[in-house]
C-alpha cells in the first residue's frame, strides 16, 4: 500500500523533494576508499536487541534538504520496523538487517516560495545495522520507493532510486533514547517535467538526526552491541 503525502515546497526544490525518502533513517557521509594495497577490514559481529521487538524512528528538531542555494527543512517523519528474533537478530560476522515501513513527512517548508508536491513511498525498504565505533545503520531504498509529483507553477514529477535499490548510510548512538543521525546525505534521483523542473538533478542532499523508540517495551532501548 502506498502512503501520500502533500507538503509545500519550491519549484526549484522538486529533486531535493525526492531525497526526503532517506529520511526516514537518513545517511552519513561516504567512508573514504583504502590506500591503495591495501586489504579490505573484515565486518565484525552485530547483535540488535531486543531480539522480535518493534521499533520506530521519529525526526527530533528538524532535517534539512538543500538543492542549490535553497533549503527545504521538514519537521515530521517517522518510519517503524521490526528487530528480528532470534538468532536472526545476532550476525557473527557482518550487519543485521530489518525491514521497515515504507516512511512518510509532513510539514516541510521551503526557503522560497513553492507549488505542492504529492509525495508517494511505496515498497519493501530496509534498514541495516552494523556495529562498530561508530555503529552504523544502512537504508535501503527500493528501486521507484519515492516519487514526488509538483502541481502550481510547475509540473514535475521526481523519482528516487530511479533504476535500482539505492543504499544511504547512517550512523547509530546506543542511549536513552538511541539515535539515528545522518550528515549530508546523498540520494539518486531523476526528474522529468517541464519549464521551472529541475532536470539536471540527479543528487539531493539532507542532515537529520532520529531517536528510535521501541515500540514492544517502552522502558526497554533498541541496542547494538557486538
Amino acid at each position: 500500500m502506498s502512503r501520500t503525502t502533500r507538503v509545500p515546497l519550491t519549484v526549484g526544490l522538486a529533486a531535493s523533494a525526492a531525497a526526503v525518502a532517506a529520511l526516514a533513517l537518513g545517511s552519513a557521509p561516504a567512508t573514504a576508499a583504502a590506500p591503495a594495497g591495501s586489504l579490505p577490514t573484515a565486518a565484525g559481529s552485530t547483535t540488535v536487541t531486543p531480539a522480535g521487538h518493534g521499533f520506530k524512528a521519529t525526526l527530533s528538531g528538524k532535517a534539512t534538504l538543500k538543492a542549490g542555494s535553497v533549503t527545504v527543512t521538514c519537521t515530521v517523519s517517522v518510519a517503524s520496523g521490526t528487530v528480528p528474533a532470534a538468532p536472526a537478530n545476532h550476525n557473527p560476522a557482518g550487519p543485521v538487517s530489518s525491514p521497515i515501513s515504507a516512511p512518510t513527512y509532513s510539514s516541510c517548508t521551503s526557503s522560497m516560495p513553492g507549488v505542492t508536491p504529492t509525495v508517494t513511498t511505496s515498497g519493501a525498504w530496509t534498514v541495516t545495522m552494523q556495529h562498530g565505533a561508530p555503529s552504523t545503520a544502512t537504508l535501503t531504498v527500493p528501486a521507484g520507493g519515492l516519487v514526488v509529483k509538483t502541481t502550481g507553477l510547475a509540473s514535475c514529477t521526481v523519482v528516487t532510486a530511479p533504476t535500482a535499490p539505492a543504499p544511504v548510510g547512517g550512523t547509530w548512538t546506543n542511549g536513552a533514547p538511541p539515535t539515528l543521525g545522518f550528515t549530508n546525505a546523498s540520494v539518486p534521483v531523476k526528474v522529468t517535467g517541464g519549464f521551472g523542473c529541475p532536470t539536471s538533478a540527479t543528487a539531493s542532499v539532507f542532515n537529520a538526526v532520529y531517536t528510535v523508540a521501541n515500540t514492544t517495551s517502552p522502558a526497554q532501548h533498541i541496542t547494538v552491541s557486538p
